[in-house]
């Protein structure tokens, strides 16, 4: 289940978020500015916490609640904000190894050990603070001199303010840059505890630099939160090659993982020639299937999909996505029973307990119309959802499978969460009062209506 949600970004500090730590030199200010496009899969999303888990344990992280997000943008880009990591599905996409995205996960890893976005706030205010003295100095020197009639000297102060708001800046990305080149320490380290090369980030680093240079960028290296790539190649080289494990490759079953998932990427948000153009050296493999497949899938033709997949099944089938794909082309074929038979034997094959398995099944099982498996299905679907609560279109099905059932005051409880959980509040608020109408004062359901009514958004 390839999906979209758009949470709030987190807005700490958001004027000044064209410097946050990331692999490139600004998140998109569409991105910042407001709500982000964010990739809900559970396979993707399985395989890279697979890749985390032992980064974050080397970095101290395990127990601290990190949070891996996907963000639905074609840049090759990652960054951290609180406690959450944000890896760009271009990231996912164009990384041609498991250890390059390791790698990135690393290097983000080492921001948030190390405190950098606290500290990152510090150098915020002070680089404000810097530029409001410099400021007053312009506007006192601008009024001195209209004051005492002295030629220029308004000019001077003009200068002196802009001067002063520039050597803000400057500072603040200078403290960056040494803030970049500590994370990309840091990251080795862990690579090296965890027994893993530093070859993929010399990799990534090496792309960036010669995207640049293909760019013909002639770039003031103090104008850039990030170190320059042939100085960032040239600081970690040594540190990567003199490490035992510089030549441990990944394992060929989690390279496969790797390029099914970078096919399933393309597939879905870049098209056939992507997907063609990945896996030009093995067209007939099984990560060029899968993404044909799945082609044949969104292009409306479930009788070719499902061809497709039954063939990825005989080659792997106890892989559970195969038969999750399975269960979509079977629901878009009009075939609900045999969908949600797909999607409880992706569940049962699945070695983690994802809620977006779940809601995929109660899906399947809601679209048979009939009321044993409609109720079915609102028990999978609140399941899922109790394991997935931002998944915001389970809310969907969920006030679907309410309405089915009779129960009106769930449904629109349910309806209520969905428009919470998307931000939406003023909607929230609305269905909550009238899920309150049909509910039972003082019930665990009314209850929560009640909380959502009184929830005030915080102000960005």
């Amino acid at each position: 289940m390839f999906d979209r949600r758009a949470p709030f970004l987190p807005r700490v500090f958001a004027a000044f978020f064209a410097f946050a730590y990331g692999l490139s030199a600004a998140i998109p200010a569409a991105q910042a500015q407001g709500r982000m496009p964010v990739v809900r899969d559970a396979e993707i999303e399985a395989l890279v916490a697979e890749y985390a888990a032992p980064i974050l344990q080397a970095a101290g992280l395990s127990r601290s609640g990190i949070e891996i997000v996907l963000v639905n943008d074609h840049n090759f880009n990652a960054f951290v904000a609180g406690r959450r990591i944000f890896i760009h599905t271009g990231a996912l996409m164009t990384a041609e190894t498991p250890n390059q995205i390791i790698g990135v996960i690393a290097h983000e890893a080492g921001h948030i050990a190390g405190g950098h976005q606290h500290r990152l706030r510090e150098q915020i205010a002070r680089a404000q603070t810097m530029a409001v003295v410099a400021a007053l100095l312009g506007v006192g020197a601008a009024a001195a001199g209209a004051a005492a009639d002295i030629g220029g000297l308004g000019g001077a102060g003009a200068g002196l303010a802009a001067g002063g708001a520039e050597a803000a800046r400057r500072s603040l990305l200078g403290y960056q840059r040494t803030e970049e080149i500590t994370a990309d320490r840091s990251a080795i380290e862990y690579l090296e505890r965890t027994g893993q090369s530093g070859r993929g980030m010399l990799e990534t680093f090496e792309r960036m630099a010669g995207s640049l240079a293909l760019a013909g960028v002639n770039t003031d290296p103090y104008q850039l939160s990030h170190p320059m790539p042939r100085d960032r190649i040239a600081n970690l080289k040594v540190l990567v090659e003199q490490s035992p494990h510089y030549s441990r490759r990944d394992p060929p079953a989690l390279q496969l993982r790797h390029d099914l998932m970078r096919a399933k990427i393309a597939a879905y948000t870049a098209g056939r020639n992507a997907v063609d153009r990945l896996f030009r050296n093995d067209p007939n493999g099984l990560p060029a299937l899968y993404g044909q497949a799945i082609l044949s899938y969104l292009h409306g033709n479930p009788r070719d999909a499902l061809n497709r997949i039954d063939r990825l099944i005989a080659a792997q089938p106890s892989n559970p996505y195969f038969h999750e794909l399975r269960g979509e082309a079977l629901i878009k074929a009009n075939r609900p029973r045999e969908a949600a038979e797909a999607y409880a034997k992706a569940i049962s094959l699945s070695p983690s307990s994802s809620g977006l398995l779940r809601v995929g099944y109660g899906q399947a099982l809601l679209a048979t119309g009939q009321p044993d498996l409609v109720r079915k299905a609102a028990a999978e679907l609140k399941n899922g959802l109790a394991r997935e609560p931002e998944y915001v279109n389970g809310y969907r099905f969920l006030a679907q499978a309410y309405g089915q059932l009779g129960d009106i005051g769930a449904a629109e409880l349910a309806t209520a969460e969905g428009y919470f959980h998307a931000g939406a509040y003023r909607d929230a608020k609305m269905f909550a009062a009238r899920a309150q109408t049909k509910l039972k004062r003082g019930s665990p359901e009314w209850l929560r209506a009640q909380d959502i009514i009184d929830f005030r958004a915080p102000r960005g």
